[in-house]
């Protein structure tokens, strides 16, 4: 194992990177447990961090830990690569604590049990699964300069294109992985956009047909696996259960 490491991780210089992918990890685990214990109210363990009437959300600390591990990255990146790596772990407990508030950041208001917050699990589980593939060595839009120039650009850009038309059909982990392994886009290219993506609003209203599709093939076959994701985010994170009304803690006038 160790020999495995110093040549998958070590020797190809992703040690940093994977002291990324383990801090991101593990801060969010140890996140969604505090948090779940912290709302359980358990005695033993911490409380909500608050500075008078004013509660201080973790993902103040994530952007602090971020611009520490960031800036000082960018200061021992040459110097040592244990350096290097600490702070990259720095810089993954901060992304970790941001990501998982990654919701009130899109909505601008405290949405974390309600169900706008699975958002926040959504985005933490696309960060991990893209260090991963960097990790095993998958490159976003990778070419070979043994392709030559031209047949390497027309790749990257055709990959590139596909890549897109699944994002806009509403696939969001197809787009995603086939930036890394093209044919995940080429097939979520093909395939019918999903009911509530853009590609749909666009090419779809006019064909009720092609909508009807759409929507049969939503309910039969990615409804079950929405089910089992939301399943698989909150044993890790916690059920999302608070209504929409209690999680709006912000006026009108600070959401505009």
């Amino acid at each position: 194992m160790s020999e495995l490491f110093q040549r998958g991780i070590v020797d190809t210089q992703r040690l940093p990177l994977f002291a990324f992918f383990v801090a991101l990890i593990v801060a969010f685990v140890f996140t969604r447990i505090n948090v779940r214990l912290i709302r359980a109210e358990t005695r033993w363990w911490f409380k909500n961090v608050n500075v008078g009437d004013m509660h201080i959300h973790h993902v103040v600390f994530g952007v602090v830990l971020m611009l520490l591990g960031g800036v000082a990255s960018l200061v021992v990146s040459g110097l040592s690569v244990g350096w290097h790596s600490f702070t990259a772990a720095v810089f993954g407990v901060g992304s970790a604590l941001v990501l998982d508030e990654f919701a009130l950041i899109l909505h601008l208001r405290d949405v974390y049990w309600a169900e706008e917050g699975r958002t926040s699990v959504d985005a933490v589980f696309v960060a991990v699964a893209v260090t991963g593939l960097l990790l095993l060595g998958r490159r976003p839009l990778d070419w070979t300069e043994s392709e030559g120039i031209w047949s390497g650009a027309g790749f990257l850009v055709l990959n590139l294109v596909f890549a897109v038309v699944t994002l806009l059909k509403g696939k969001i982990w197809s787009g995603l992985l086939g930036l890394f392994v093209p044919v995940f886009g080429y097939v979520g290219a093909v395939r019918l956009a999903r009911p509530g993506s853009p590609w749909a609003h666009w090419f779809y209203t006019g064909n009720k047909r092609k909508m009807a599709r759409a929507v049969r093939r939503e309910e039969r076959w990615r409804r079950p696996v929405i089910r089992g994701k939301i399943a698989v985010q909150e044993f890790v994170s916690g059920r999302h259960d608070l209504p929409r009304d209690r999680s709006r803690d912000l006026p009108r006038e600070a959401r505009r």
